[in-house]
């Protein structure tokens, strides 16, 4: 038997998560987050990366808030910091390989949804710039359509249940779990 035909066999469909994955994101986060922790006499050195990466909006703005001591709820750093993020989503590039691997999997039929813990509208802003993402994807679901983000698997499970599949015939593509 053919590895093919085998992995045919295995995988029937594909989970692709977005930022770090398929977009670069993290480079602009820390960018913003510079900018907008000057405003507040912080300096964003890096350091707090692993207290946001992989984490929900409300998770990683909750860290901020905690690890720079902020005068400001989650709510209130998430109504100032995100109209700054979104006026660089335009900007985000592509990981090296993402186009073309949507484009294979979609021309070989191979079913794909995306699932990201960003919002679901933040995921559509994002995807907005990448021609053709948005039709590749036969379900999109985001961190606020979940009761938990990752890396609880409830957003892989909704995926594949979106697409009326078994959740083990999925590949999941993830940056950090």
């Amino acid at each position: 038997m053919s590895v093919e035909r085998t992995l045919k066999k295995l995988v029937s469909g594909v989970i692709l998560d977005l930022d770090g994955t398929l977009l670069n994101t993290d480079g602009i986060v820390s960018e913003i987050l510079k900018v907008f922790l000057v405003k507040y006499g912080k300096q964003w050195d890096g350091r707090e990366a692993p207290h946001i990466v992989g984490k929900t909006p409300t998770e990683a703005a909750a860290a901020v808030v905690e690890d720079y001591g902020l005068p400001l709820s989650t709510d209130e750093f998430l109504s100032q910091f995100y109209p700054m993020l979104s006026d660089q989503w335009r900007n985000i590039k592509a990981v090296p390989g993402a186009n073309r691997l949507i484009n294979h999997l979609r021309g070989h039929g191979v079913p794909m949804a995306l699932a990201s813990n960003s919002s679901r509208s933040n995921i559509e802003a994002k995807i907005f710039h990448h021609a053709g993402w948005k039709e590749s994807f036969s379900a999109i679901v985001g961190g606020d359509e979940v009761k938990a983000g990752k890396p609880s698997p409830e957003i892989f499970l909704e995926a594949a249940k979106r697409l009326n599949m078994d959740p083990s015939s999925f590949l999941v593509i993830e940056d950090s779990m």
